[in-house]
């Protein structure tokens, strides 16, 4: 089962019958195929960025998406989380829309949370924390997020 959080998770929730009252309020377990749990590094509320767009279309994809930003509250109804080590459940992947500069003052929490993944979108590539994760046994990936999800290969 994987979290979502949101409105069309719950109603998504109540029609499969797999609401799950023991969640913190506001999170439903949901089932979906290659459903992942998704933390968004780096989201924000402008619907012209990419890591905005990337937060619609994971749960569209029916990912349940975590969006981070220590200064937004909520993306499209959807509560944003100040740093990931605030978001309630485990992480499967983490797309990074910061800078490199950026992701190496975040270093230590991308670790502390054990991704499966890291996904470095475009712009986001930071050598020396790729080899920090790689060397924990994170896997690191090169790629947009958006054309993994558009082209089906996100899951993968």
């Amino acid at each position: 089962m994987r979290i979502s959080e949101g409105f069309d998770a719950f109603a998504l929730a109540a029609i499969a019958g797999v609401l799950d009252l023991s969640r913190p309020q506001g999170y439903f377990a949901i089932e979906a195929e290659n459903a992942m749990n998704v933390a968004v590094l780096g989201a924000s509320n402008k619907p012209e960025r990419y890591s905005h767009q990337a937060v619609v279309l994971l749960a569209h994809k029916g990912h349940a998406v975590y969006p981070i930003h220590p200064a937004l509250a909520d993306i499209e109804g959807r509560r944003v989380f100040p740093r990931l080590a605030d978001v309630p459940v485990p992480l499967h992947t983490v797309s990074m829309y910061v800078s490199p500069t950026h992701s190496t003052q975040l270093a230590h929490d991308i670790l502390a949370v054990r991704p499966a993944r890291v996904v470095f979108n475009p712009g986001t590539e930071n050598p020396d924390l790729e080899a920090r994760l790689a060397a924990a046994g994170i896997q690191v990936v090169h790629a947009c997020t958006l054309v993994l999800l558009r082209t089906g290969q996100f899951g993968d």
